[in-house]
């Protein structure tokens, strides 16, 4: 019984605090849009020019040799 001295009080500051820190949440708009963010990952940003997509990776060896260097 002497448990319930301890575990009653702090049982009840975790759940106001999680109510607390809820109410913060909703106060703050953190849930005023929820369908967009999972829309956003779809929309491309920048744009890849047809003609830079089509000449492909750019090489740093510029020598032209395919041989190995030792």
């Amino acid at each position: 019984m002497s448990v319930l001295y301890i575990a009653l009080p702090i049982a009840l500051l975790l759940g106001g605090g999680g109510l607390l820190a809820c109410l913060y949440c909703i106060r703050d708009g953190q849930y005023d849009d929820l369908d967009s963010p999972s829309v956003r990952i779809l929309v491309d940003e920048h744009r890849v020019d047809d003609q830079d997509a089509r000449d492909g990776p750019v090489d740093e060896d510029l020598s032209g040799s395919n041989q190995e260097r030792v």
